[in-house]
């Protein structure tokens, strides 16, 4: 095939193989392809498809448009994904953030009547940091806790934090889900694995082949990490705390009985933008919007070494 000598060329031969492979949304992912190697905007590919194309922009374009040719996802290809507005930085090691978690969002700023209260709040199993950030971005005076037990995904949590200027506010906390935490915290906010064992075949193969097993396997049923999770949040949720639990579309009905069954009122399901279950929440006490502005205590995590909280 005769080798493209414009960006225009450039931007067609991309679409046609990715097309031809059955990559979904080819075009989109053509021009995010070949706008990252060439480190420009789409609408300067799309303004000027006639600008003549070097040698060492084709072949940045070869290098990614293989990567991609293999199902590996574009953000993890860019190295970049927007989430709640804010640009983060992403990596293989933790999840790519998505716009369906963004209803965890949703559903506490919802519950929150103050945003200018000092609020605590804690992000178990953070990855990228996507979750606390935008809720830190969203109340100007919350402080919060971002936990994970892998060292690489609470760094790139804190490479994220340092790059939007809300790490002064955030502290990291090396820990297996609450088992480092002694709270007590306003807000408790998680997007734990899942995905049941019998689904797993099932995933796209951007997913299966590349973002990280541990943050999406679940067990044999999909609720492993909310039997480890549950149990917990009564002991580092504030008296009228409240918790928001991301969850798969058919798993309202047992992570809510998994929540009577420790105490827990005020149970609310949200859904996503496609209407399926995606955010499911509770407190210990009837649900008032007030209550969420309650001061919790300075000594929100119980020490388990200068290395595991920084």
């Amino acid at each position: 095939m005769r080798a493209a000598a414009t960006i225009g060329q450039a931007l067609a031969a991309a679409r046609l193989r990715l097309r031809d492979a059955d990559i979904p949304d080819a075009g989109l992912d053509a021009r995010v392809l070949v706008g990252h190697a060439l480190g420009l905007s789409a609408s300067d590919l799309i303004g000027h498809p006639e600008r003549a194309l070097k040698d060492a922009g084709r072949q940045r374009i070869e290098t990614l448009l293989d990567r991609r040719l293999r199902r590996e996802p574009i953000a993890y290809i860019t190295g970049r994904r927007e989430f709640w507005s804010l640009p983060l930085s992403v990596t293989p090691a933790a999840l790519i953030p998505r716009p369906d978690s963004e209803t965890l969002i949703e559903a506490v700023l919802d519950d929150v009547s103050d945003r200018s209260a000092p609020l605590r709040v804690v992000d178990l199993g953070t990855g990228s940091g996507c979750l606390v950030l935008a809720l830190l971005r969203e109340l100007a005076n919350a402080t919060a806790v971002a936990v994970d037990r892998s060292a690489a995904a609470l760094h790139l949590a804190r490479m994220n934090a340092v790059a939007l200027g809300l790490a002064n506010r955030l502290h990291f906390v090396a820990s297996d889900w609450a088992s480092a935490l002694a709270g007590p915290f306003d807000i408790v906010v998680a997007n734990p694995p899942y995905v049941a064992a019998a689904e797993w075949r099932e995933l796209a193969p951007e997913i299966r082949l590349f973002e990280p097993q541990a943050a999406l396997l679940g067990g044999d049923d999909g609720l492993s990490a909310y039997r480890r999770i549950v149990p917990d949040l009564r002991r580092i949720l504030a008296p009228s705390g409240r918790a928001y639990l991301e969850c798969g579309h058919d798993q309202g009905e047992p992570i809510a009985e998994l929540l009577r069954g420790h105490g827990f009122g005020t149970i609310t399901v949200q859904t996503d933008l496609g209407g399926r279950a995606r955010c499911i929440s509770a407190s210990l006490t009837r649900l008032q919007k007030k209550v969420l502005g309650m001061k919790a205590s300075p000594d929100y995590c119980r020490n388990y070494g200068d290395d595991a909280i920084s």
